[in-house]
């Protein structure tokens, strides 16, 4: 069984996208599968250097998709019919070498449309992996609004690749439900939930004191929160909610890891609150290095905003967060109820409320001798329910319905089991 990957970028590149996707490679090729990966010219342009013929990255070998001279301008909307050619070109080519059984495009659109014309033409089934509404990140970004030409556009041609789609794959129940809103049969979208791998995850380390010392946290209690400052996180509540509780609690600061458009404003934002010596901002960590910082954090914290992205796209971070047997606080965001458990694996508060966060902050601080059940709880759920050799396992049933519809002879799939 040989399964052709389109993507949109890739390792050494760190991203939830690409975490996702190394999983899906590690456990496919556990279950008995060849998989060959490609990604479009997009990653030169995410990686800021020129695309390479292929790479290695933490052991896989990923083919890429040369650059492109512009030909037609600044006419709108030609750099993207002129980056699908591209990818339709290098596509064609793997395809005529490897000879895959499927044809498997993840997110976004611009790398569905060359995967359907080649596998007409070759005659491959296509799975099309819709892991967020890109017209709807793009409203958060700034590049675009609600409801503007490009968009509808967008959103147009979404719609139409889930209907070319021989069958849709998507990372939460909130995107199978926009999905199924837009027309398409239920039983052709299965869902693929984000997971984690537990085992990479350690439950009770010790802390770095050296490390807690040079941040200036020692002896103090940290509430902290992991990823990329984007508005829609509501990082900006966090420190809201945190100058409420500041003189109450004196030994109370804030760790912040990562960066993003919004790094700048936060960091205002605190000294505008005249907590800039109580928030400490790390920058981008290495992957390799985080875990050092997560084990500084009492309480994570994920204040998500409440809008269309937020309510049907579950992240992946409070995952990790679960699966070290970590202390929660997330807003009630439909994404994160998709994965939390109320008062049972984390604490939800209504999402916007700064008042409620505070609120939510102290109940949890104030109980400590409940923490260890919380941490027990939300491992367990980690390991019995969202796992990635349990998550990935799913794509087999998808695979073999193509496969016995297309070629039965090759319906059969060999699943190491």
């Amino acid at each position: 069984m040989r399964i052709l990957h389109i993507l949109d970028h890739s390792l050494p590149l760190q991203s939830g996208y690409t975490f996702r996707t190394a999983a899906i490679l590690r456990e496919q090729r556990a279950l008995g599968w060849e998989t060959v990966q490609m990604t479009t010219p997009r990653h030169a342009l995410d990686a800021g250097r020129d695309a390479r013929d292929s790479e290695q990255a933490s052991g896989w070998l990923f083919y890429r998709t040369p650059g492109f001279e512009p030909r037609w301008g600044r006419v709108p909307g030609a750099a993207y019919v002129e980056e699908m050619a591209a990818t339709e070109r290098r596509l064609q080519v793997l395809v005529d070498k490897h000879q895959p059984d499927v044809l498997h495009a993840h997110s976004p659109v611009l790398n569905a449309m060359p995967a359907f014309r080649v596998g007409s033409r070759s005659h491959i089934p296509v799975v099309y992996e819709l892991r967020a509404l890109w017209e709807d990140a793009a409203v958060d970004h700034g590049s675009t609004r609600e409801g503007s030409v490009r968009y509808r556009l967008s959103r147009f041609l979404e719609s139409q690749a889930l209907r070319r789609a021989d069958h849709v794959t998507t990372i939460c129940e909130g995107l199978k439900r926009e999905i199924v809103s837009r027309g398409i049969p239920a039983h052709k979208v299965t869902v693929i939930p984000n997971a984690v791998d537990a085992a990479q995850f350690r439950v009770g380390s010790v802390p770095d004191e050296a490390l807690r010392g040079k941040l200036g946290l020692q002896g103090a209690t940290v509430l902290g929160f992991a990823g990329s400052f984007y508005g829609y996180e509501g990082l900006d509540l966090l420190i809201e909610a945190f100058a409420l509780l500041a003189n109450s609690h004196p030994q109370l600061r804030v760790l912040l890891l990562g960066g993003g458009p919004q790094d700048e404003a936060l960091r205002q934002l605190a000294r505008d609150r005249k907590l800039e010596d109580r928030i400490v901002f790390t920058g981008r960590i290495p992957h390799e290095e985080v875990q050092r910082y997560y084990d500084l954090i009492d309480v994570l914290v994920y204040p998500r905003r409440r809008m269309r992205l937020t309510e049907i796209v579950t992240p992946l971070k409070p995952l990790e967060a679960m699966a070290q047997g970590r202390m929660l606080i997330a807003s009630d965001v439909g994404g994160h109820r998709e994965l939390i458990r109320d008062l049972d694996t984390g604490f939800l508060f209504p999402a916007g409320d700064v008042a409620a966060l505070a609120r939510t902050i102290e109940t949890v601080l104030a109980q400590p001798g409940s923490w260890p059940a919380f941490r027990q709880r939300a491992r367990k759920h980690i390991e019995s329910e969202r796992t990635w050799a349990q998550s990935v396992g799913r794509y087999a049933d998808v695979y073999e319905r193509l496969l016995a519809r297309s070629a039965p002879a090759a319906a059969h799939l060999k699943t190491g089991t």
